[in-house]
């Protein structure tokens, strides 16, 4: 048997739509043995049918299929605390635990990069899978398939309002339009860059500028109501960068241990009384035992 924990993630970090991720500090936990029959059994955030037609076995069968070869029947136990459909990457953990299991499976064949390939692909988009994988912040390509992971100042933690609606992202995809002006694709681009640069620098007061957007979020924020309020609210209260988690609709706010709280009180009209406030460091990429 082996066991894997894999992290939840925020994509896009506001400007890098597609490119710049994160891992948290909140793992998708997996155990897996082969078995007779593909076999699942779920525990956690949401409802999942215990078929295996699930995130995981897709993961682990394109995996193989990769490698050029049937995927061997696995059984696949799972406990997630990930939230679903809230933008946190519960998908992309899925797909990558399924991945991993095929390369610890298949003895190491496919290494972290191959896991990336395969995930990325499935996904579309590689800033919820390279962070999965890698941990922390990370750049990242799907075509040529490429992740760079980026550091990050310690002391920072990231204060989640996660509202008890649910955003799926195809319906946050279609709210996209199929072209933008230029002038919002050279304002992303810009910031983009910022995002990086600030975190090489230790220049932590840029990452609000780093952190605004033009491309995604004023085009979902319809989604979300009072998104726009409550991302003033939470700069207000000190954050340094906030933004929308992937599609959404948790919103992520990074900062100082000291402004949590004040953070925290920001975000409760957004989440409104069924909603949830989560504080949550940066985390590390994907590890296995056994």
């Amino acid at each position: 048997m082996v066991r894997l924990y894999v992290p939840a993630t925020l994509a896009n970090l506001g400007s890098g739509f597609d490119a710049l991720g994160v891992a948290l500090d909140l793992y998708l936990e997996v155990e897996a043995s082969l078995a007779a029959q593909d076999s699942f059994f779920y525990e956690g955030e949401g409802n999942v049918p215990p078929r295996p037609d699930n995130l995981i076995h897709e993961g682990y069968r394109s995996a193989w299929a990769l490698l050029g070869e049937p995927a061997p029947p696995i059984a696949i136990r799972a406990l997630n605390p990930i939230p679903l459909a809230r933008g946190m990457g519960s998908s992309s953990a899925a797909l990558v635990a399924g991945a991993a299991l095929a390369d610890h499976f298949s003895g190491g064949e496919l290494g972290k990069e191959g896991v990336f390939r395969v995930t990325a692909q499935l996904e579309g988009h590689p800033d919820n899978v390279a962070p999965a994988i890698y941990g922390g912040f990370v750049a990242a390509l799907a075509e040529p398939p490429l992740a760079l992971p980026l550091p990050y100042p310690r002391g920072l933690t990231f204060v989640l309002g996660i509202p008890p609606y649910e955003v799926p992202t195809p319906l946050a995809r279609t709210a996209l339009p199929s072209a933008v002006p230029h002038a919002d694709a050279v304002f992303n681009l810009a910031r983009a860059a910022l995002w990086p640069a600030a975190l090489f620098s230790g220049r932590l007061e840029a990452l609000r500028e780093a952190a605004r957007d033009r491309l995604h979020q004023p085009y979902r924020a319809h989604l979300m109501p009072g998104l726009e309020a409550a991302l003033e609210r939470v700069y207000q209260a000190g954050a340094l960068a906030a933004f929308v988690g992937g599609a959404g609709p948790a919103l992520a706010a990074l900062t100082t241990y000291s402004a949590i709280e004040a953070i925290q009180e920001a975000l409760l009209e957004y989440v409104g009384k069924q909603g949830r406030i989560m504080v949550v460091d940066p985390g590390e990429g994907y590890r296995k035992e056994g």
